[in-house]
């Protein structure tokens, strides 16, 4: 049976095109077919792909896995992809930090060759589920793998909300937003907003104020299977729902958001194993000098 995998490119850039190049190049000589999206193929020359493929649901249906070229950014973009076909996704990094990504662009070949030779494993990662309502009536309902954001919608006003774990309110405060957060999410904006780093096996969900004026706004972290809601005051102001900074809903004042476990999980390849520890170390360059390790005896 004919492998295929689905090729996800950040083609605003012309060095991740020729990479792109190179990547069909390797996959075809192991007889690995590769299609592409629609709206990335006029930026690939034919021979990189046999297939061209519109970006929904379908997309990656039938395929080995969705290999992705570019930042955290395109992650996310084929995660879409990926999640709804059931298919794992492999990263490599031609962006910036690439938290996301498996493997740097150094560790390119070498990603190919744990591809072609199938020796990677996968494992699952947590998401989140989010409903969007106004009284008793569904606004959007969508998913996220890092996390769900509710912010205020104009620079110059303040988002005033009141959080809500297991049915019970915790706190109400004016802010900038309110993020829930999944543990993969943990490195990423809820990271930025002064959130803890949660180990990626840990399953939770963590509640990340951003900026707001209240003495107890600390961030959360609560059951994975906890129901988290976040309510825009009637009286106050309208905001926006963001789901991994992609989709974005509007929500007028009185929305209520509510936040649970997904159910269904991201699939990620892992070609090398290692703990949670080094990848941190190693994407934030955080100082490590004068560490002993654990004693011999």
């Amino acid at each position: 049976m004919t492998r295929e995998i689905l090729l996800v490119v950040h083609t605003g850039r012309r060095s991740n095109v020729r990479v792109a190049q190179e990547v069909a190049r390797r996959f075809a000589s192991a007889g690995v077919r590769l299609r592409v999206l629609k709206d990335e193929a006029p930026d690939l020359d034919p021979s990189c792909y046999a297939r061209v493929v519109t970006a929904d649901d379908r997309a990656a249906e039938g395929t080995e896995l969705v290999f992705v070229l570019g930042g955290d950014g395109t992650l996310l973009r084929a995660a879409e992809l990926a999640r709804a076909a059931g298919v794992p996704v492999l990263g490599v990094n031609l962006g910036r930090v690439g938290f996301l990504a498996e493997a740097d662009s150094d560790k390119l070949s070498e990603a190919i060759n744990h591809v072609i030779e199938r020796s990677y494993e996968v494992e699952e990662r947590m998401t989140v589920d989010i409903t969007a309502s106004v009284d008793g009536r569904v606004l959007e309902s969508t998913w996220a793998l890092n996390e769900a954001s509710v912010e205020k919608s104009s620079r110059e006003r303040i988002l005033d909300v009141v959080v809500e774990v297991d049915g019970r309110p915790v706190s109400a405060f004016g802010c900038d937003g309110v993020l829930v957060a999944t543990p993969t999410g943990s490195t990423a904006y809820a990271f930025s907003a002064g959130g803890p780093v949660v180990w990626p096996d840990v399953q939770a969900l963590l509640v990340v104020p951003s900026n707001a004026h209240a003495l107890f706004a600390r961030p959360l972290v609560v059951s994975p299977a906890s129901v988290v809601a976040l309510e825009v005051d009637p009286g106050g102001h309208p905001a926006v729902l963001c789901a991994d900074g992609r989709r974005s809903v509007q929500l007028p004042a009185g929305a209520r958001v509510e936040v649970v476990g997904g159910s269904t999980p991201l699939r990620l390849v892992r070609l090398r194993e290692g703990p949670f520890t080094d990848r941190l170390v190693e994407k934030f360059s955080l100082p490590v000098q004068g560490w002993r390790g654990p004693s011999a005896g």
